[in-house]
């Protein structure tokens, strides 16, 4: 696959300089390994431009008696994309970087040769890490294998994701971005799609899940004729389908499922689409008038509460331009939310310091 979400590397922070005893002069510190967020950079090119994955950093230069204090080694600055979580080792989260323009100290350079040191220069801070890609988008679609979420995708934004009748079709995220008249920009993500078990990482699983975490909101794509992965796999309506998708997200992480969402039924131009969406709008209107017909293994503590329910075609268009506008005004609402939440924090804080 073309597309890297997970790239190791070794950083190695500079060696100081060495001190001079004679003048009690110091050596300069070693220099520091930098990751730095900047927009249309990939973990792709990092890996194609360093081949070896490794960052060092300068060595800081000696104390001679022209220059009693040594100059610092040169910093090395690592680009990386926006929405990176940096991990040791062991998996344990020690930074992230998700706006353009934010730095992260990857490796510490190493003291000059001082008096606290016998005038020896220290080796700098040394390590192999993962950087860890979260994608960035306003809305994520969500849905299992085959529900048209590539074709979705096609429709409403400029992204041409590849498209096929069979399942995985999207081994990959796309990112796309639906154009509005007033030139306001509203990215979506197209991820690999779910199966049943992926928060046990089943399938795509964790690959697919951990990108749902950064989105704002969701958007679950649901074929209205149900769906059957394989002949071996048990066939799920559309109600099913959406309980199930909870369901996943829930196991992964609880709060995935208290994230604004929308849901497109897809594929209305089929046969019996307007008996079979007629039954599923029932069944979300009281859902739980209906979960005794489920096994208890599939049904979500928490149901999933819908802002808006659009019937959609990928194939005759219908329902786009409304699942459009119903996505700006999700995205303009939520935002409109949490700038109401943040004045009154900064109103709080101004009447508390009074």
């Amino acid at each position: 696959s073309n597309f890297i979400d997970d790239l190791r590397v070794y950083v190695r922070g500079g060696t100081g300089g060495m001190g001079f005893p004679n003048l009690g002069g110091e050596g300069g510190r070693g220099g520091d390994v930098w990751f730095v967020a900047r927009e249309r950079t990939t973990l792709k090119s990092i890996k194609e431009k360093y081949p070896q994955k490794r960052f060092v950093a300068g060595t800081g230069a000696n104390s001679s008696v022209k220059a009693l204090k040594g100059e610092k080694g040169k910093d090395c600055e690592v680009h990386v994309p926006m929405g990176i979580s940096v991990l040791d080792d062991d998996g344990k989260q020690i930074g992230e970087l998700n706006a353009a323009g934010e730095r992260f100290l990857a490796a510490r350079g190493g003291l000059g040769g001082c008096l606290a040191t016998n005038f020896l220069p220290c080796k700098g801070q040394r390590r192999a890490v993962h950087l860890d890609l979260k994608l960035i988008a306003d809305v994520g679609l969500v849905g299992f294998p085959n529900a048209g979420k590539s074709s979705l995708l096609s429709k409403i934004s400029h992204a041409k994701p590849e498209i096929a009748n069979y399942a995985f079709t999207t081994i990959q995220p796309e990112l796309g971005k639906i154009m509005y008249a007033d030139f306001k920009q509203i990215s979506v993500a197209d991820l690999p799609g779910l199966i049943e078990g992926a928060h046990a990482n089943k399938g795509m699983g964790h690959k697919f899940l951990k990108h749902v975490e950064r989105t704002k909101q969701l958007l679950l794509v649901v074929d209205i004729s149900g769906f059957q992965l394989s002949v071996k796999t048990p066939f799920r309506t559309a109600f099913e389908t959406i309980l199930l998708l909870t369901k996943e997200l829930e196991l992964y992480k609880e709060e995935l499922v208290t994230k604004p969402a929308l849901l497109a039924i897809n594929k209305m131009d089929l046969p019996c689409a307007k008996d079979n969406l007629d039954e599923l709008t029932a069944q979300l209107q009281n859902p739980q008038d209906f979960l005794h017909l489920l096994e208890e293994e599939m049904i979500p503590a928490n149901t999933l509460e819908f802002r808006e329910v659009i019937p959609v075609s990928t194939y005759t268009g219908e329902g786009i331009e409304e699942l459009k506008t119903c996505i700006r005004k999700s995205i303009d609402e939520e935002a409109e939310r949490m700038n109401e939440e943040y004045r009154k924090k900064k109103l709080q804080l101004l009447q508390t310091s009074r």
